[in-house]
């Protein structure tokens, strides 16, 4: 039974991790790093990272600088920057990449907001999933005897225990960035 809940929570941890790691790309208005992270440029022929083609820096609060690695690339990252669907307009003077970061409307940041709920939404979603899985390894556990009646139900509490620790993790996370999101 342990390591059916180490396996459920490794689960469910992963489902809060990755909806943090996606909710670092919803802007907040100002210059970060982690609005790029998404973005890949075609490198001669394959999908590469764009952190792994230039250096990435924020300037002021308005402002991140890229430096590729590679001069020649410069076309090619402006285009997946703007293919990235960030709201970002990248220009370069031929040696670096400037890309404002304009502030947000109230429109705008509603709509980011959206998106964050939307990305909580399926992250609660994989916690879910995760407590079926678990849930479903107990029911079969008891169907084939090898637990009691007793043990499966507090098999079902502990496992709840861990999908509501979790779902409201991803909650305060999500209240955290609408703040940071709304304030102006």
């Amino acid at each position: 039974m342990k390591e059916l809940f180490l396996e459920t929570e490794l689960l469910m941890k992963q489902a809060v991790d990755h909806f943090r790691s996606e909710l670092k790309q919803v802007r907040t208005g100002r210059a970060s790093i982690a609005l790029l992270d998404g973005v890949t440029v075609d490198y001669f022929g394959t999908q590469t990272p764009l952190n792994q083609l230039a250096n990435l820096s924020v300037a002021d609060a308005t402002l991140i600088v890229a430096q590729p690695f590679d001069p020649s690339q410069i076309a090619a990252i402006e285009k997946a920057i703007l293919q990235g669907n960030l709201g970002l307009n990248p220009s370069n003077d031929g040696r670096v990449i400037r890309i404002p970061v304009p502030s947000l409307t109230e429109e705008r940041r509603k709509e980011m907001v959206k998106r964050a709920h939307d990305m909580a939404e399926h992250g609660r979603n994989s916690v879910r999933q995760a407590r079926r899985h678990g849930n479903d390894a107990i029911k079969a556990k008891e169907q084939e005897k090898e637990i009691g009646q007793d043990e499966e139900r507090r098999g079902y509490e502990e496992i709840q225990k861990l999908h509501d620790h979790y779902i409201s993790e991803i909650g305060s996370t999500l209240e955290a960035k609408e703040a940071q999101v709304m304030e102006v």
